[in-house]
């Protein structure tokens, strides 16, 4: 794509953090004409950004980081002081997981906005970019100690599989601050972005980013409710959704049934939401529902893998492993806790993912990875030393494709709604399987044709 003129209102923007929010931001502002500088503390990955070297599969994403390093619009750079000293406005886009008890862990906002406080030059802008609970700007501002430096808080609305589309064709630009002459002037970093902009005060805008997750967790989770009613009553969940979802009050956006909702956003959002509830004398007895209608939906379908084969000793193909299509994503994914769980249950896991490698899951706590390589016949010891006990390591073994994960199986799960799985020869894959079971969690398959090729089929809310 060809890079825009640099508008006569550019701006100088150091985006603190180059993780997923921080590399799109930084890459999207580059992108809208802004003289942009992304800095991190992990040299290595810097050295890769400098290179064009992306560390997150993000369609569109490498094009853009491309073109603004052609273009000279876009930097990368070691450390947040000499970045932030140039510019008008700094991006915290650093990660806020959750806490202990629940609510977001700010250690990474109050370091970074430490750093660069006595560097930043006057009338400059620090904007909260990262999802923070209520409270943050003037968490900012007590750290940063400056009254010639305004604090905003524009909380970001990006979807992995879709963030740079997200970022450039916003619903909305949500934008935060004290001083409405400082929201304006952030509101003007957008100004060739056709979306409406809300300028509000730093704590409404901080909540109504845990609010529409919260949100969106809600009404996954009534989708999968649906689903489990709509099973006991022998109705079809797919017909009912899109019956309600043509109500222009409701919409058919995350109504769709699955294995649960996970990812780096909804998980942590939901928990933060509660905990500031909680801090602030109120019980959110309605999100605390949602969020064990999700537990449960995990359980539910082991369950129904469990109705097919005896889990101990079993072999269960895992198709998929991010959290949803389209992303290499596996923080708190709902298909990798189901793999946990069939291997905990002493079933031998054997997964595969079009963007998860092995190494991938090798850092994840509670798993054990193997690659198929390495796998000879393990089937009566595994069978044999399975705990129930999620405290012990679950064992997955990590195929190369699709096929091999199916090969021995006596069920196969799907997991992530990849579209290459809807599109596998079935006729093969019957024949490399043990048993002919699918269980899909994402209603992705074509259920006569399985049937057909003599498989048994078990969907989510249909009959």
């Amino acid at each position: 794509m060809n890079a825009p003129e640099r508008p006569a209102n550019a701006s100088v923007v150091a985006v603190i953090g180059a993780g997923y929010v921080g590399l799109t931001t930084a890459a999207c502002f580059a992108r809208l004409g802004h003289e942009v500088t992304c800095t991190d503390v992990d040299a290595s990955r810097v050295a890769r950004l400098r290179q064009g070297e992306i560390p997150i599969h993000e369609p569109g994403l490498s094009e853009l980081v491309r073109d603004g390093l052609d273009s000279g619009r876009l930097s990368f750079a070691v450390g947040s002081r000499s970045a932030a000293a140039n510019a008008d406005f700094v991006y915290l886009c650093v990660p806020t997981p959750r806490g202990a008890h629940g609510g977001a862990d700010l250690r990474f906002i109050e370091a970074a906005t430490a750093e660069i406080a006595p560097h930043l030059r006057a009338g400059a802008v620090v904007v909260n970019k990262s999802t923070v609970p209520t409270g943050s700007a003037s968490l900012v501002e007590r750290i940063l100690q400056r009254d010639d430096i305004g604090v905003a808080s524009n909380p970001e609305f990006l979807r992995e599989g879709t963030a740079v589309y997200d970022f450039l064709n916003p619903d909305r630009v949500v934008i935060g601050a004290e001083d409405r002459a400082v929201a304006a002037r952030v509101a003007r970093l957008y100004e060739s972005v056709r979306a409406p902009v809300l300028i509000t005060d730093p704590a409404s805008a901080e909540t109504l980013k845990y609010a529409a997750n919260a949100f969106l967790a809600t009404k996954l989770s009534f989708a999968n409710a649906m689903a489990a009613l709509c099973e006991a009553v022998g109705a079809n969940v797919i017909d009912v959704l899109s019956g309600i979802g043509l109500d222009h009050r409701i919409g058919e956006h995350y109504l769709s049934p699955g294995p649960g909702w996970g990812g780096s956003c909804l998980p942590k959002d939901t928990s933060a939401l509660i905990a500031v509830a909680e801090a602030n004398g109120y019980d959110f007895a309605l999100l605390r529902g949602v969020v064990a209608a999700n537990e449960a939906q995990f359980k539910r379908i082991v369950d129904k893998v469990a109705q097919r084969v005896d889990l101990r000793g079993a072999r269960v193909a895992v198709l998929g492993l991010a959290f949803k299509a389209g992303t290499d994503d596996i923080r708190e994914s709902p298909a990798l806790e189901i793999a946990r769980r069939l291997a905990a249950a002493g079933s031998i896991v054997q997964a595969f993912d079009p963007a998860v490698p092995a190494r991938t899951l090798a850092s994840v706590p509670g798993i054990d990875v193997t690659t198929a390589t390495e796998v000879s016949d393990k089937t009566g010891n595994h069978a044999a030393n399975a705990s129930d006990s999620s405290e012990e390591n679950a064992e997955i073994v990590v195929c190369d494709d699709a096929y091999a994960a199916c090969e021995g199986a006596s069920a196969v799960v799907i997991a992530t709604e990849w579209d290459e799985f809807r599109h596998l020869d079935w006729s093969k894959v019957a024949r490399l399987m043990a048993q002919r079971h699918v269980i899909d969690a994402r209603n992705l398959l074509d259920r006569a044709g399985l049937e057909r090729r003599g498989f048994t089929y078990s969907g989510i809310g249909v009959c």
